[in-house]
């Protein structure tokens, strides 16, 4: 990953993706630990439970998704309870999976649906602006 050129140690810009998602997983990880999940995990609770919590939320967020006709505008506002759907369940499996393949893909589908959903909330707003 690391390039030696005359004794100094240079990052290469092909690193540059991979170095924004382990500061933003690390970020996710600091963050989680500090607030609730909004589905409201904690160790009372069988994974069983709490994925079923998750689908939950996630269903009703998308039923109660307020539509306006503008398929940009209903493509994003049921995407976006979808997307933290995936990432309530992604956490879930780092609380609980032991595979450590499954383990790194819950870890990217919380950075990428977090900036996914970022991006999506912003249209949303510019949507509404005239």
């Amino acid at each position: 990953m690391l390039k030696k050129a005359k004794g100094v140690t240079k990052a290469r810009p092909e690193m540059y993706p991979w170095v924004f998602a382990a500061i933003s997983l690390l970020a996710i990880i600091i963050a989680g630990s500090n607030s609730s999940d909004s589905f409201g995990a904690n160790a009372e609770k069988s994974f069983h439970h709490l994925m079923h919590e998750a689908m939950s939320l996630m269903d009703q967020g998308m039923e109660n998704a307020p539509m306006t006709g503008d398929p940009d505008h209903d493509f994003t506002v049921m995407m976006i309870p979808h997307h933290q759907g995936a990432v309530d369940m992604a956490k879930l499996e780092l609380l609980y999976g032991k595979d450590s393949a499954l383990r790194r893909l819950a870890q990217e589908i919380i950075v990428t649906q977090e900036q996914e959903i970022a991006v999506m909330q912003m249209r949303l707003k510019q949507f509404k602006t005239p």
